[in-house]
Order: structure tokens, then C-alpha cells, then sequence
């Protein structure tokens, strides 16, 4: 009987446990909702704060600010654009349900400090940072932006660290000046230290010349003379690195830019090569911007690939199987041919650089709607004109639920929305590019971003040549692949305005563009430039399966290296577009600079593979 009761107490005992302990675990469930709720709630205002609060309109008309540019889109669909890179839309796309809008980003000052936006965050980062001497010393261009910055520094310390352009001692030697240079901004900051102040005497040695690295400290002044603003009355120079002027490949004098060439190590010093860069800067942060705004997805695209895009064969090949060969008898062949053996080779298969991320960027777009791709893509072309280049950077979206209208209105807002960013954004360095590269330039892109363009078939295109009169080195006929004479006279003689032309002949186009219902054209598009001609080339791309099958046999390319690609085809396919545009030729056409090569930090081209 008393081992009855010492169970039963036993019993007792262990369901009082299982009691505490499941209102244990049913108190930290309860508190684990409440905090995956909290964490869900801070994450959600996370991601508003980090897109800045992003508020997309969804009302079926929208008013135009002054100075706005709208876009048409379809029937009831409009896209604004301004020159500060912001914009609104409303209602929805033209058949294919793409909607293109390009919002006003606005800041949230009203965030508690456990909710700091990125860039708070970031600036308080920096105030509490130990102090040295990075981040502790101004840009050239927090000085020097505009006429409102520069007043509102007079009267304050500040340190600043550059590149002297020129040192003068003047007065006898009583005082010299310096004109330094961050590369922040187009213009430099002068400033003048007296002989009693200090690192005066380094100034007298003869490696304080132009190039030699500097740094100073001193009191911002409004200028006395008319070429500056402001300009430093400095405490204390430092001469860092020394230039040996005997030496030093870049004198005061201007260079040819065909010389810079040769040292491409140090022609980010001069004038033009430093506003090329700051240009491509802001044009590449512009498309990113564009394309985040609107929807789009980054996707990185390989660079080494079995497969050649445009089906032209200019690529560059890719092996490892010349490692540690000295002669041409030991690379390993298939017996009987006497035929590279690829399959002892790294990837098993020839493989070659890329000369396009379309093919691939178009899976994800299969899945993700809305992508695109920035790279470097290669080109085996012996070419040396100062249009082509070996190694270039290309834009590459892909819009699915979408066709050749919908290509054209994305590739034109694109094409705008950027020239308006650096019409906004690069005042100086156009200015420089606008006196000393190309007279009319802003002009030019005014134009541009403020214009619709022109859009006219391949036929009426052709057309219109003919009945100009204009002599070309190539006759225009229907047919041509039309080069850049045709291309100019077009958007600078006939429409002075930049130009659409669509349906081109299949006979030169890729295999993947859809065929048009004629058979002879295809849905393709490229736009057209002043100066430059092509800038952009696309097309709605072939979604049916048997046609894309049949224009990969009439051209001779293996089916079995595009199976991966047919596969889109088979599974889901939908109709999609897509566009391609080389970023140098963008650069080109803003700066008004005439050699691509000149738009690259290190160009590459035959016979030059140097830096």
C-alpha cells in the first residue's frame, strides 16, 4: 500500500512539473510573437528609411512640376522626370502591366535615434569617430559646390589635402601660393601662407612643384581677386609627397590626349580626364538610381561563358591549357583530328569572356520580372577606330510582360532621366567640357532631355536618306546595315532631334529578336543620337519556341550550347524586351569627348593591354 501512495505522490509531483513547465513555454512563445512582431515592425521602417520613404502614386493623373518633362505612355500613363533625378507616375502600362515611374525621395527627419536612417547613421559614425586626420579634413567640393556653400564657410578653420597644380612665391618671397586640387570638383581651392607661418620653407624646395602632394590648414576668406570665391589663409602647409618637377611627365602646359594615353597612370590629374571621370561617376550612380527606383533588380552576370550572344565569333577565348607549355606539341589534341582537346581543358568546353550579360540576365528576368545588368563585357575585334573598344562596360535591362512599345518608352526615359542627372549634377565639368571639348555641348543635352524623340521604321529611315540627296560612303538602300554616317545625318540633318528607328531586316540582326509578322523584320529598336549615332540597341525578344529554333538553324549556331536558353521557352514563357546600352558611348556623348578611349580609366584595345 505504501508504494501505491509513494507512486501516486511521484505522479503527483511529475504533472505539476508538466503543468510549470508548459506555462513556461507558453509564456516565452508569447514572448517570442511579441518580439518577431517588434522585429518585424523595425525592419519594415528599416527598409522605408534605408529606399528614403519611397511613395509611389496611384492615381490615374499626374500634374507636371515646372521645369518637369512628361513621357506618354500608352493611353492613360505618364512619366515624369526632372532634373534633379526625381519624378512621379501614374496609372499602369500600355498591355504589358510595366509600371515606370520615377519617384520623389524624401528624407525622414522625424526618426527616433534607436531608428537612424543610413545616411544619419553614417554621419553620426563619423562625428564619433577617434579623431584623425581623413575624416577630419574638407573636399574640395564641400567648399567649393556652389556660391551659398562657399559663403557659409568664410571665417572657418579648415584642413584640406591635395595636389598642387601650381606653387608661386611671391612678394619678394614673403608669401607663395598655392592652387590645390582633390579631385572632388572641377575647380581648385588657392590658397596663401606667409613665410612666418609653418612648413613655409618645404615650399622652397624644388620637389614642391606641380604634382606634390599637400596638405593645409587655415582660415577660409572671401577672395580679393575675381577668378575664386573663397580661398585659404593657411597656418600650416605640409608637404607630403614630394614631385621631382625634372621628371614628372605632366608639365602646366596642355597635353594631347593621345599622349595621357601612354601614362594612363597619371592622366587622372589633368583637367579633362578627371571631369571624364567624374562624369562617368555620376552617369553610372544616374542608371543605378533609375533602375532601383523603378523596380528593377540587380543581377550580376558572368563574365566567362560557353555561349557567344550576337552569334558574331569576335571573342575572347578562355583556357587554361597553355599553362606551362613551352611548345605547341604538348597541348593535348583529340586523336585522329589533331583538334584542341577542350575537354582536358578547366571548364571542359571552349569557353570565352563575355560580350554580353543578356542571355543571362533574361533567366532572371524570366522569374523576376524586372532586372538588369552593369558589366564589363569584352569584344575580340581588331579594330582601331576610337569608337570600339576590347573591354567596355554595358547596360543591360530585361522587362518581361512586355513588348517593343514598352522597350521603347523604358530606354527613352532611361536615356533622359541620366542626362538630366548630369546636366544637374556636373554644372563645372560640363561647363569645361561645353568651352574646351565640344562648343553647343549643353545645348546638345538640353535637347535631349527635354525632347521627345522621333520614332520612324528601318523602311522610312532608309527612305528618308534617299530622298536627301546626301552622298554616303554606303548607298542607302533597304537592306544596309545602316553605319554611323546614316545614323548622324538623321538625328542632326533631317530631325535634328534624337531618333527611334524600329523593325529592322532580320538578315543582320541577333537570333533571339522576335520575327516580325512580314518575315523579312524583326521587332527591333535602336536609338539615335546626335555626334554619336547609336547609343541604344534593343529589341521585344522571340518567346516562341519553334521560331527562335528555326532563326538558330537558318543562322548555323548549335542548339545544344543554347539549350539553357531554349529551356525559357518551354517552361512559363511569356513576352519580354530588353535593351542594351555601351556606357562609354553614354560618356562619349555627355562629355562630347571624340575618342572612347579617353572615357575609360584603362583602355584596351590591339596592341595595348598596359596598367
Amino acid at each position: 500500500m505504501s508504494d501505491l501512495t509513494e507512486f501516486q505522490k511521484r505522479a503527483n509531483e511529475a504533472e505539476q512539473k508538466i503543468a510549470t513547465l508548459e506555462a513556461q513555454l507558453s509564456q516565452l512563445q508569447n514572448q517570442s510573437i511579441e518580439k518577431i512582431k517588434k522585429l518585424e515592425t523595425e525592419n519594415t521602417i528599416l527598409k522605408q528609411q534605408l529606399s528614403g520613404n519611397v511613395s509611389v502614386s496611384s492615381t490615374n493623373s499626374a500634374k507636371v512640376p515646372p521645369g518637369h518633362t512628361s513621357f506618354s505612355w500608352g493611353a492613360s500613363n505618364q512619366i515624369v522626370i526632372n532634373a534633379s533625378g526625381s519624378g512621379s507616375g501614374s496609372g499602369s502600362g500600355s498591355g504589358s502591366g510595366s509600371n515606370l515611374t520615377t519617384n520623389d525621395i524624401s528624407s525622414n527627419n522625424t526618426t527616433s535615434s534607436s531608428h537612424l536612417s543610413a545616411k544619419q547613421f553614417l554621419n553620426e559614425l563619423r562625428a564619433n569617430l577617434t579623431p584623425c586626420f581623413y575624416t577630419h579634413r574638407n573636399s574640395l567640393k564641400e567648399l567649393l559646390g556652389s556660391a551659398e556653400v562657399a559663403a557659409t564657410v568664410i571665417g572657418k578653420e579648415v584642413t584640406v589635402a591635395g595636389w598642387a597644380r601650381t606653387i608661386r612665391m611671391q612678394g619678394g618671397g614673403r608669401f607663395a601660393f598655392i592652387e590645390l586640387t582633390d579631385g572632388s570638383t572641377y575647380s581648385g581651392l588657392q590658397i596663401v601662407l606667409d613665410q612666418d607661418k609653418a612648413g613655409f620653407e618645404s615650399l622652397k624646395s624644388s620637389f614642391a612643384s606641380t604634382g606634390a602632394a599637400i596638405s593645409a590648414r587655415g582660415i577660409i576668406i572671401k577672395s580679393p581677386g575675381s577668378k575664386q570665391l573663397i580661398e585659404m589663409q593657411a597656418n600650416e602647409v605640409v608637404l607630403i609627397g614630394g614631385c621631382d618637377p625634372t621628371i614628372y611627365p605632366l608639365a602646366k602646359k596642355k597635353h594631347g590626349t593621345e599622349y595621357l594615353r601612354t601614362i594612363a597612370h597619371l592622366r587622372p590629374r589633368t583637367h579633362i580626364i578627371a571631369a571624364a571621370t567624374r562624369v562617368r561617376n555620376a552617369l553610372a550612380y544616374a542608371t543605378h538610381k533609375f533602375f532601383q527606383e523603378n523596380g528593377f533588380l540587380y543581377v550580376h552576370t558572368p563574365i566567362i561563358t560557353a555561349s557567344d550572344c550576337e552569334g558574331a565569333g569576335e571573342m575572347f577565348s578562355v583556357t587554361a591549357l597553355l599553362h606551362g607549355i613551352k611548345k605547341p606539341s604538348e597541348i593535348p589534341t583529340v586523336p585522329n583530328t589533331g583538334e584542341i582537346d577542350f575537354s582536358k581543358d578547366f571548364f571542359a568546353k571552349p569557353s570565352f569572356l563575355t560580350v554580353s550579360g543578356q542571355l543571362d540576365v533574361e533567366t532572371y528576368c524570366s522569374a523576376l520580372s524586372k532586372v538588369y545588368t552593369f558589366g564589363p563585357t569584352f569584344r575580340a575585334e581588331n579594330s582601331h577606330t576610337g569608337r570600339h573598344l576590347a573591354e567596355f562596360w554595358m547596360i543591360e535591362p530585361e522587362i518581361a510582360y512586355a513588348d517593343l512599345q514598352d522597350n521603347m518608352t523604358h530606354a527613352e526615359a532611361y536615356l533622359r532621366f541620366v542626362v538630366h542627372y548630369a546636366l544637374e549634377n556636373c554644372v563645372d565639368d560640363l561647363k569645361f567640357f561645353n568651352e574646351f571639348v565640344e562648343k553647343g555641348l549643353i545645348d546638345r543635352l538640353k535637347l535631349v532631355a527635354n525632347s521627345p524623340f522621333v520614332k520612324i521604321t528601318y523602311t522610312q529611315a532608309i527612305e528618308d536618306l534617299q530622298k536627301s540627296g546626301q552622298k554616303f560612303d554606303e548607298e542607302p538602300v533597304w537592306g544596309i546595315d545602316m553605319g554611323t554616317e546614316h545614323e548622324r545625318f538623321l538625328t542632326e540633318q533631317i530631325y535634328k532631334m534624337p531618333v527611334i528607328v524600329i523593325n529592322y531586316p532580320k538578315s543582320f540582326k541577333a537570333f533571339y529578336m522576335r520575327l516580325n509578322e512580314d518575315d523579312r523584320t524583326v521587332s527591333a529598336m535602336d536609338i539615335l543620337v546626335p555626334k554619336i549615332g547609336e547609343i541604344i540597341g534593343g529589341s521585344q525578344r522571340e518567346e516562341r519556341l519553334h521560331v527562335i529554333e528555326r532563326r538558330l538553324d537558318e543562322l548555323k549556331l548549335p542548339k545544344e550550347s543554347y539549350s539553357w536558353y531554349l529551356d525559357l521557352r518551354r517552361f512559363g514563357s511569356v513576352p519580354h524586351a530588353g535593351f542594351g546600352l555601351g556606357f562609354e558611348r553614354l560618356v562619349m556623348f555627355v562629355t562630347g569627348i571624340d575618342n572612347i578611349r579617353d572615357v575609360i580609366p584603362f583602355p584596351r584595345y590591339p596592341g595595348h593591354a598596359e596598367f
